[in-house]
């Protein structure tokens, strides 16, 4: 990212960053604080000033924290991102790993989710008929030996 914001349009304040973004400001600087939002400048009366880059990199680190990177994560590609193109297998790397990890949390959510949608069918079968149906068979998670018993229970 440049060290100057300005694109096409026009620089803008905060203000406006949090108006086009909804973050708010107390959210824009923590990001900032934390070293996620490179390339900030200030004008002559020492308030920051913004370009359009800027609001697709709050979006994209949103998108990342939303999925489940970590701060050290961002931090990591954001400075990756201010070294230029040298980083850009570094970067793509990154994300890939990042990516993979968003599967797994999806295919986890799904089966999770599925689990939820029975015992709803479970309830709904029960009310429907007055009799209490079979319980919902356990799905063993892909990959984890099933639960050991204590001795004794």
């Amino acid at each position: 990212m440049p060290a100057e914001p300005s694109t096409a349009a026009a620089p803008f304040h905060i203000g406006e960053l949090a108006a086009r973004t909804g973050r708010t400001v107390h959210a824009i600087r923590w990001y900032e604080s934390q070293g996620l939002v490179p390339g900030v400048a200030r004008d002559a009366g020492g308030r920051r000033v913004y370009g359009e880059l800027h609001v697709g990199w709050l979006d994209l680190m949103d998108r990342l924290r939303r999925t489940g990177m970590s701060i050290a994560e961002m931090r990591d590609y954001t400075a990756l991102a201010m070294q230029g193109k040298t980083t850009l297998r570094q970067r793509r790397d990154l994300l890939e790993s990042h990516r993979a990890r968003v599967h797994q949390t999806i295919a986890d959510w799904q089966q999770a989710l599925s689990l939820v949608d029975r015992k709803i069918d479970f309830y709904d079968a029960w009310m429907a008929d007055g009799r209490r149906p079979p319980l919902i068979p356990v799905e063993t998670p892909q990959g984890l030996p099933p639960p050991k018993r204590k001795p004794g229970r």
